[in-house]
C-alpha cells in the first residue's frame, strides 16, 4: 500500500524563504508578488455534434463485504469527481471526511470499445499524535490524510463489466454504457 502524507503549512514562518520571486524582490521591489498559480479548473471540451454520453460506474466491495459505487455521465475526454464517503472518522470527537476521488479519461476506440484512464483514490484521516490539552485536560490529537488508491488504463467494451482488481481488501469492478441519447 502505497501513503503520501501531506501536511499543509500551519504558519507562515513555516513556508519556504528562498523562493525566486523573493530573491527578486530583494533585488527589485516591483517583482514582490509571485505569480498568479495557474488555474486548477480545467475548461470544457468542445462537443462534437455527434458527440455521445458515456455512463462510467465504478463499484467496489472492501474486507467487511460493503459495496460501494461511484458513477458519472460524461462525453469522449476528462471526467472528475470528489465526494465525501458517508461514515466520517470520529477525532477529537468531530467527524473528519473521508474523501474520495474519482476521475479518469475516455477515448472511444470504435462504437464497442474505448480506453480508459482510471483514478479511484481516497484520503483517509489519521491520528499523528497529541498536542498539548483541552479546556477539559485530553490530549487533542493532530491528524493527517492519507492517500490510497488504484490507478489503471484499460480498455472497455461498452455495456459490459470488468473487474480490474481484486486482492484480500476487496475487489474493483468497472462498467462503462454508451447512452443513446
Amino acid at each position: 500500500m502505497l501513503c503520501t502524507i501531506t501536511c499543509p503549512a500551519t504558519s507562515l514562518d513555516a513556508l519556504p524563504t528562498n523562493t525566486p520571486w523573493q530573491k527578486r524582490a530583494i533585488q527589485d521591489p516591483q517583482a514582490a508578488q509571485p505569480a498568479p498559480a495557474p488555474s486548477t479548473v480545467s475548461q470544457p471540451a468542445v462537443i462534437k455534434a455527434d458527440a455521445v454520453n458515456y455512463i462510467v460506474r465504478v463499484q467496489w466491495k472492501d474486507a467487511q463485504g460493503t459495496t460501494n459505487l461511484l458513477q458519472v455521465v460524461t462525453v469522449e475526454g476528462d471526467f472528475k469527481m470528489n465526494t465525501a464517503k458517508r461514515h466520517a472518522v470520529k477525532i477529537n470527537n468531530s467527524d473528519v471526511p473521508v474523501i474520495i476521488t474519482f476521475s479518469g479519461h475516455l477515448t472511444v476506440l470504435n462504437p464497442e470499445k474505448g480506453q480508459l484512464y482510471l483514478l479511484l483514490g481516497k484520503k483517509e484521516p489519521f491520528v499523528t499524535g497529541a498536542i498539548g490539552a483541552g479546556r477539559t485536560n485530553a490530549p487533542v490529537s493532530s491528524y493527517q490524510y492519507c492517500d490510497m488508491g488504484l490507478n489503471s488504463t484499460v480498455v472497455v467494451t461498452f455495456g459490459k463489466p470488468l473487474v480490474i482488481q481484486t486482492d484480500e481488501n476487496g475487489e474493483v469492478s468497472l462498467l462503462v454504457q454508451r447512452e443513446d441519447n
